[in-house]
C-alpha cells in the first residue's frame, strides 16, 4: 500500500460525511469503455463522432442511426460492479459516504448496493415513451428493431439519458449541490472533469479534504489535498473498513 492510499484510509476513518463524485473511469474496470479514449471509436463504422450521434438534434434527425450506435456502444448489460462500486456501497452502509454523484449511466453503483446515487446524466436502465410516458427496461431497447416503439400508444421510446444539447435534471442538480456543499470530504474519482455543467459542481465544495483519484491529470489536481494517479478500483480495493 502506497503512502497516498494509507492517507486516504486515514481520511476515510476520520470523517463521516464523504461525497464521491465519479465519471467513466469508475466503470472502465468493469469492462465499460470510455468512448472518448478507447478502441478507435471515432473512425469505426460511423460517419459522425460520438458527441454528434449522442446529441439531441441527431437523435431527432437520424433516430435509426442513433439507436444503431447506442445499442452497440452504450449498453453493457453483462458488466458488473467492480471494487470501487462495492467499496463505496460498503462505506455508505457504514455511515461514511453520504452520496455518490455520478456522470455514469450504467447503474453499477446501485447494483453494488449504493442507495443514495445522484445520476447527473440519467440511466440506460430506464426508458420512456415520449407520448404516454410508459416505462421500458433496457432489454426492450436491446431487442427492439430500429427505433423502439411503445407497445401501448406507438410513440417513440427514448432512453432516460441526458444527451448533448439537453439540460440536466433540476432536482438532481440541486440535490448534488446540496450534498457537495455539506460534505467534509469530496472524493473525485475516474473523471477528467471535462464535461460541463457536471464538472462545475466541484466548485460548491467548501469542506476540509479534497481527494482526486484519476489515472490522468485533471484541472483540480493542484487544489487536491490528496492526489492519487492510479486506477480507482485498484485504490478502493485497498480501503480498510474494519
Amino acid at each position: 500500500m502506497t503512502e497516498a492510499v494509507q492517507e486516504l484510509n486515514r481520511i476515510i476513518q476520520k470523517y463521516d460525511n464523504i461525497v464521491f463524485f465519479g465519471g467513466a473511469g469508475v466503470s472502465t474496470e468493469s469492462g465499460i469503455p470510455d468512448f472518448r479514449s478507447v478502441d478507435g471509436l471515432y473512425h469505426q463504422e460511423y460517419d459522425y463522432p460520438p458527441e454528434t450521434i449522442l446529441s439531441h438534434s441527431f437523435y431527432r434527425a437520424k433516430p435509426e442511426e442513433f439507436f444503431r450506435f447506442y445499442r452497440k456502444k452504450m449498453l453493457f448489460t453483462d458488466a458488473g460492479p467492480n471494487a470501487a462500486h462495492r467499496k463505496l456501497a460498503e462505506l455508505e452502509s457504514l455511515g461514511k459516504v453520504r452520496a455518490v454523484v455520478t456522470q455514469n449511466i450504467d447503474g453499477l453503483h446501485q447494483a453494488a448496493g449504493s442507495k443514495v446515487v445522484l445520476e447527473l446524466h440519467g440511466s440506460v436502465l430506464r426508458n420512456y415513451c415520449e407520448k404516454c410516458h410508459a416505462f421500458y427496461d433496457v432489454n426492450y431497447i436491446i431487442h427492439s428493431p430500429g427505433v423502439p416503439v411503445c407497445e401501448k400508444c406507438g410513440g417513440a421510446v427514448k432512453p432516460d439519458v441526458v444527451l448533448y444539447e439537453e439540460g440536466l435534471d433540476d432536482q438532481i442538480l440541486k440535490d448534488a449541490v446540496s450534498c457537495i456543499r455539506a460534505a467534509q470530504v469530496l472524493i473525485i474519482g475516474g473523471t477528467s472533469l471535462a464535461v460541463y455543467p457536471a464538472a462545475g459542481l466541484i466548485d460548491y465544495f467548501k469542506g476540509e479534504k479534497l481527494v482526486v483519484i484519476n489515472k490522468a491529470p485533471t484541472p483540480r489536481d493542484q487544489y487536491a489535498d490528496l492526489l492519487i494517479q492510479q486506477p480507482i478500483g485498484e485504490v478502493f480495493s485497498q480501503i480498510e473498513t474494519v
